[in-house]
């Protein structure tokens, strides 16, 4: 592959090339954390948050970044792919073996998942069960489509995903994935952002919790 750069509207960003096929690449609020972004689709519904080796063997592509030995964390987003890389990993020397699997992955086309694992999305299913109390369903779905609308989009821009987990009590539960992970401001994220936004909108909501 090639290096080539372009501008954008906040930075110039490193785009790697073959062929007709580039990845650009994307610095996000965790510092261990790398966006990839193939210039396709990547995930066609949900997300997907892979934590360990064990988590990765659903995929080959997943499996092929933590074979490199340096890589902690992947996660699959609609457009992108983010990698997290353990402490004191040096990202000019990682970066360019991460970009060169993705590649080889989408120049090739290889299925993302082995068959059987290939709906194993993290994203919950619209009617899954959170045990959320039935008198709270409006309160509920008022907190889901404010999640979908307004922080999801902003954390996807990250890197990263926030997944609903149940609303008890006027406590919101969350859990973040990606970028978002064990990202140093993600406490800030929770408190001071997405606490703020429900509190604002959803009189009921007193706070909210990583799940």
């Amino acid at each position: 592959y090639t290096q080539a750069y372009t501008l954008s509207l906040h930075d110039a960003l490193p785009i790697y090339m073959a062929g007709t096929m580039f990845i650009e690449t994307e610095t996000t609020p965790n510092p261990a954390t790398l966006k990839f972004l193939p210039g396709e689709q990547v995930m066609t519904g949900g997300t997907r948050d892979f934590r360990d080796e064990d988590d990765a063997a659903a995929s080959p592509l997943a499996t092929a970044l933590f074979d490199l030995g340096d890589v902690t964390g992947v996660f699959f987003g609609r457009d992108f792919v983010s990698v997290t890389a353990g402490p004191g990993v040096d990202w000019s020397a990682l970066k360019p073996q991460v970009v060169a699997i993705l590649l080889d992955h989408f120049v090739s086309q290889t299925p993302l998942f082995h068959a059987p694992s290939a709906s194993g999305f993290s994203v919950p299913a619209e009617d899954e069960d959170f045990d959320d109390d039935p008198d709270d369903a409006d309160i509920v779905a008022q907190i889901r489509e404010l999640i979908e609308t307004r922080v999801r989009p902003a954390v996807a821009n990250d890197g990263g995903d926030i997944v609903y987990r149940g609303f008890r009590e006027g406590v919101v539960y969350l859990t973040m994935q990606g970028a978002c992970a064990g990202c140093p401001s993600s406490t800030a994220t929770l408190k001071n952002g997405i606490e703020t936004l429900l509190k604002h909108y959803v009189p009921e909501v007193s706070e909210v919790r990583a799940a």
